[in-house]
Parts: structure tokens; sequence; C-alpha cells
């Protein structure tokens, strides 16, 4: 059968904010505008002033979802109430599923220096939201890195790649909503297809250079998140200038989505729930 590229339907563009202790960020998918399940959240913090990250993020609770945080430049602790510590460091990802409750912090290693980074929040089925937590690091050196051609390459953080040698896993499976997450470099003038399932949520977010999207000329720039629809296969192509960029399909859970601060949960009695037990010191036990 011959293959169906996805057009792209929505671009939106990420709006500078701040969140933690200060951190300046921008925020690409925000929960209060944008329904692209099973993606609730997503931020790009990015900086090379101190003043701008170094208030991290300190103690916080989480509930209903997963966040995966993906380090390109610089370095971050995390601690939880479990007493876990995960150091982040260049090209680390911690993929961590809050579930039940996790009350952890995020906070900067450096005082000087870039700090460049992203975290996705992606939601739990209603049946495992209120699962024990778990988290993993995940070390540069175990995400697989896939050479294509020209210098171009891409990072499988999530998911499954068919290349040319047979299905390459990345670091992270098993997931219920069957994420696919790349980091790509595609040199000038090349192109990359990836097959996804006709059913996911498909999504690029270009932070370098510029990228074309299926066979017409409608192009992503650097700061710009592209829904694209319609389709099996992702067609990617460069002209005059590399691009870097992120790829992310997932399985919608087509279930009610509640999100108050840190919770996402399927009703408002369970968000009210969740605060409760936060104030009453249970939602991490």
């Amino acid at each position: 059968m011959n293959k169906q590229n996805r057009r792209l339907a929505t671009v939106i563009t990420g709006q500078n904010t701040s969140d933690g202790a200060g951190v300046k960020l921008k925020r690409i998918i925000n929960p209060q505008q944008h329904k692209l399940d099973p993606f609730i959240l997503f931020d790009e913090f990015k900086s090379d002033e101190a003043a701008d990250y170094i208030g991290g993020f300190p103690d916080h609770p989480h509930r209903g979802f997963e966040t995966v945080t993906y380090m390109l430049e610089g370095a971050m602790l995390h601690r939880d109430h479990l007493g876990n510590e995960g150091h982040l460091r260049k090209g680390d990802v911690q993929w961590m599923t809050a579930a039940h409750g996790i009350i952890h912090s995020e906070m900067p290693e450096q005082e000087n220096g870039l700090l460049h980074g992203f975290q996705l929040w992606l939601n739990l089925p209603a049946k495992e939201k209120m699962k024990p937590p778990y988290y993993r690091d995940i070390a540069a050196k175990d995400i697989p890195h896939i050479e294509l051609a020209n210098g171009s390459y891409l990072k499988l953080i999530a998911g499954d790649y068919v290349s040319e040698t047979g299905k390459i896993f990345g670091a992270v499976t098993g997931v219920t909503t069957q994420p696919l997450y790349l980091d790509v470099l595609l040199s000038s003038q090349q192109q990359l297809d990836i097959p996804i399932s006709p059913q996911h949520t498909a999504l690029v977010y270009v932070y370098q250079g510029e990228v074309a999207i299926g066979t017409s000329d409608k192009l992503l720039k650097a700061g710009q998140l592209g829904q694209l629809i319609g389709g099996d296969n992702i067609h990617l192509a460069t002209q005059d200038q590399s691009a870097q960029f992120l790829v992310l399909t997932a399985m919608p859970l087509n279930e009610p989505i509640v999100q108050s601060g840190p919770f996402v949960m399927n009703t408002m009695a369970e968000i009210e729930q969740a605060y409760r037990d936060y104030r009453d010191g249970v939602l991490a036990q």
C-alpha cells in the first residue's frame, strides 16, 4: 500500500513564561489552550543566564501522568520523597511516572553556562493513574543513535524506528500510549520518512533551523510546533539549512482530561481529592 503523508494542520508558537522558582521557559503546549491528547504540556528551557534558571523547581507534587525531561545542555538534579536522586546531564533523559503521587524537586546543578532542555507531560489512562510512582534515568550513551545520510542522525528516546537494517527499539518501550520520541538532526537538502500509526497524535517541534512538512512547501521554523494529521507517514525535508527538531507521536486516550496545577485526572472530584491528599500528607504514600 502507498503511504499517505501527514499534513500540517496547526502551527503553535511557543510563549515565553516562567515556572517553578522563576525559571524562564518557553511553553509550547499549554493544557488550557491546546488539546493534543495524550500530550498535556510541553516546555523548552534555554538560557545561558544563571538568573533565568538557578531557582529551579523546588519540591512540588504530581499525580496522574508521566513527565519526560530531556537535557541538551547543562545539568539538572532530581530528588524525590522516596529518597531517589537523579543527575541529568547533556543528552540524558528522565522518564518519571508520577501516577498515584510523587513529590520531587528539579534543580540546576550549575551557575554558569547554557542550560537547555525540554519537559513533556504525557497523560496516563484512568486505570493507571493511581498505580505506584516510578522513574528511571537514561544516560545519553544508552539512547540509540541512528546515523542517516550526509551527517544526519536521529536519537530514539522512546518507541521504535524501522531503519534500513531492521526495527530498532528506543530507550523506553512498553508505555500504554505507545509514544514515539525522536530527536533529529537533518542536514541541508535531506529528507526523512517516519512511518506512524494513522490513529496517533503527531507533533513536530523545531528548535533550530526550519523543516518542510509533507510534500508541500509549508515550513516549521525554530520555536514552532506543528500538529500533523491525516496519514500514516511523516515526511520531513530541509532546504538550504540544517534543522534540529523533536518528533512526538502517541496514541490518544480519548478519556476526559481535567488538569489543575500539578495534577492531571479524569474528573474534578479526583482533582479535589489530589489536593486534599497533598494537604493531608498522603498523596505520595
